[in-house]
């Protein structure tokens, strides 16, 4: 019996065949029939194309297609969408048994459900910076990100929102400092853990310039001052301490 999906998992995609059934099989491993899966492939050369089209499920949408980066995708999967609630997922990425926790506690669609990602690495090495869980206030999301994975959005977000696609590598936590400062919606934390996020992928090696001298003047605009002014002393203090990248 085919039922009307609650939630969207949109998931970006190119050239990552490596990676993309493994990603599909955690969803498939949620044996939810109220999950739709929307995939945007960025015109793949390695097989994903004739992989997707062999996929038989239901509510599984997808297309590929040139386009301007990650963002791009993702915010052509929200327009696609027809969940109530959109969840973005790597194809590098798992969703975890809490993600069907946290779908059977959401209730009010004008929140925005967060839980916690777990680290899985793929390759070697690892990135200098931590997964970071728990609740966000205001002042927390000002001086770092939530992790994109453990974030479950309403979906008339996107009638209004996009991804900024000036920004290559942050744009999520951009929209974010956005969605924090707007009391339209409501931010709900669950001590879930929802998502298997890839400490080594596109996001762990590259530098967001564009997003980083933005990103003060986005704290004041969405934030408030006062926010703004805490951001700036904890980083003057951080730049006294010799750390010129925090």
């Amino acid at each position: 019996m085919n039922t009307e999906p609650r939630i969207t998992i949109i998931i970006a995609t190119f050239n990552a065949m490596v990676h993309l059934p493994e990603c599909l099989e955690s969803i498939r491993r949620l044996e939810r029939n109220d999950l739709e899966i929307v995939i945007v492939d960025g015109g793949s050369t390695d097989g994903t194309i004739a992989y997707m089209q062999s996929l038989q499920w239901p509510h599984l949408r997808w297309i590929s297609e040139k386009d301007k980066g990650i963002y791009d995708a993702l915010n052509k999967g929200a327009r696609m969408a027809s969940g109530k609630w959109v969840h973005f997922l790597g194809s590098d990425d798992r969703l975890l048994p809490g993600f069907s926790e946290l779908m059977d506690m959401m209730t009010d669609q004008t929140a925005i459900y967060y839980a916690n990602s777990e680290e899985w690495y793929y390759g070697e090495g690892k990135p200098d910076y931590i997964l970071l869980g728990g609740k966000f206030s205001n002042y927390r999301i000002a001086k770092y990100p939530v992790n994109h994975q453990a974030i479950v959005y309403p979906a008339k977000i996107f009638e209004t929102h996009a991804y900024n696609l000036k920004y290559k590598i942050f744009a999520d936590y951009a929209l974010n400092i956005q969605l924090w400062g707007n009391r339209q919606y409501k931010k709900q934390y669950v001590p879930l853990y929802i998502a298997s996020y890839n400490m080594n992928g596109f996001s762990s090696t590259m530098r967001d310039m564009e997003f980083r001298a933005d990103k003060p003047a986005l704290v004041r605009e969405h934030l408030g001052w006062l926010v703004y002014m805490r951001l700036a002393l904890k980083r003057l203090k951080k730049k006294w301490e010799g750390d010129h990248d925090w």
